[in-house]
């Protein structure tokens, strides 16, 4: 599989949006990090859906019947892919953001004044953003440094977990930099101090395969948008987790995993769209089981990204003007996300110039503004982000460090 390449005519052909053309000439989507494009298996699942089983839940009709299929699939799809105990893990809701506000507020329940949550100066605001709520209800939240070099400080981790500290919260990878944080060693110190560990799967999902059994988190958050499906929020809680955290619910919800965390009708359609995203994902592999296909499609698109990221950014820093942001390619364990700022251009302008050739990048922080800040590029605009999908080609690559030489030298 490793030597399979998979932006190939054939794959590159299930996503309609790649068809299409502006001022005569195709769209470059390296966005991936905002959102991939969607395959035309998920949108028929999504059409399916209204075209045959429009209906609510827990009815005798057969197209309510339907429906508590298609979520009962979609709870089974999201833990064969994140590897975990069962269905009775996975909760869904409108996104990752709204999940893990709603955790949070169910947490400020039980938590009490001195109790302490550790945070990342390097996470999405989704990861951050909601903890910090906590301190109207007297829990200390502190920060993890970042360094410099676009990682975290491992030192000032180990110094800042103690006794009192609750929870981890940290992001398995950075939507800015690309950075994969070292996970392990979190489970590890939160083991050690009896804390339970929250991950945000977000950025990572799309690039690397995910055992939460095997990471030992109690909690994980990813978005299906990442990872070739639509809008939808997924939770994962280790068995038993979700069942002590007193969640906003109404009496007439099932009072147990994976329900309690879930507010008014689901997005039906939506959740038929996760099941084919996975799907799709699994047909990149092989095996004998849909865990296997999966494990060894991760394997095949993480060699297919890396490579075009390393070509990007190798062609990015040769470019007088251009800085890149963050570590280099030379680990394999880094996603296929290049930030970089350009001499003389705001981010938000070399953008502008992109789009002009159809080349589809963004400007900004990305919602990860505390390490912008911490980085020092607030000020200048944020960076301008780059994202490999399995989608992307090499000839996509070349021509984007050509385009970005052009806006570097005028």
């Amino acid at each position: 599989m490793a030597k399979t390449t998979l932006a190939s005519i054939a794959i590159r052909k299930q996503f309609p949006s790649l068809k299409r053309k502006h001022n005569g000439k195709p769209l470059i989507f390296i966005d991936g990090p905002a959102g991939t494009q969607v395959p035309q298996v998920v949108i028929d699942g999504m059409v399916h859906y209204y075209e045959n089983s429009n209906a609510n839940t827990h009815g005798t009709f057969i197209t309510t019947n339907e429906t508590d299929a298609v979520i009962k699939k979609v709870r089974q799809s999201m833990s064969t892919l994140l590897g975990a105990e069962g269905i009775e893990t996975i909760s869904v809701g409108q996104n990752m953001t709204t999940l893990n506000f709603a955790l949070a507020r169910g947490m400020s329940r039980f938590l009490k004044a001195g109790d302490e949550v550790l945070i990342t100066q390097l996470d999405h605001e989704a990861n951050r953003g909601p903890w910090l709520t906590l301190r109207d209800s007297g829990i200390k939240v502190r920060e993890i440094n970042l360094l410099p070099n676009g990682t975290l400080d491992y030192d000032d981790f180990a110094a800042k977990i103690n006794e009192n500290t609750r929870l981890v919260c940290m992001g398995m990878s950075s939507n800015s930099l690309g950075t994969v944080n070292n996970f392990k060693l979190a489970r590890e110190l939160a083991y050690k101090y009896n804390a339970r560990l929250l991950l945000d799967a977000v950025h990572y999902a799309p690039h690397f395969s995910i055992d939460v059994q095997a990471i030992g988190c109690d909690f994980l958050l990813c978005s299906a948008y990442k990872f070739y499906g639509p809008h939808v929020g997924i939770l994962y809680s280790k068995p038993g987790t979700l069942d002590r955290v007193p969640t906003d619910r109404l009496r007439t919800t099932e009072q147990m995993a994976p329900y309690s965390i879930e507010t008014g009708t689901l997005n039906h359609a939506a959740l038929a769209g996760v099941s084919s995203a996975v799907d799709f994902i699994a047909t990149f592999g092989k095996g004998d089981s849909q865990r296997k296909k999966i494990v060894t499609a991760y394997e095949a698109i993480a060699v297919h990204e890396h490579k075009l990221a390393s070509r990007l950014y190798a062609g990015l820093k040769k470019i007088n003007g251009v800085t890149l942001i963050g570590q280099d390619f030379s680990s394999t364990s880094r996603t296929p996300t290049v930030s970089f700022i350009m001499k003389g251009k705001t981010p938000e302008q070399v953008c502008e110039r992109l789009a002009a050739k159809n080349i589809c990048a963004w400007d900004g922080h990305f919602y990860a503004l505390r390490a912008i800040e911490i980085l020092g590029l607030a000020e200048k605009g944020g960076v301008t982000r780059m994202g490999i999908s399995l989608y992307n080609t090499v000839d996509e690559i070349d021509f984007v460090i050509e385009q970005v030489r052009v806006i570097a030298k005028s």
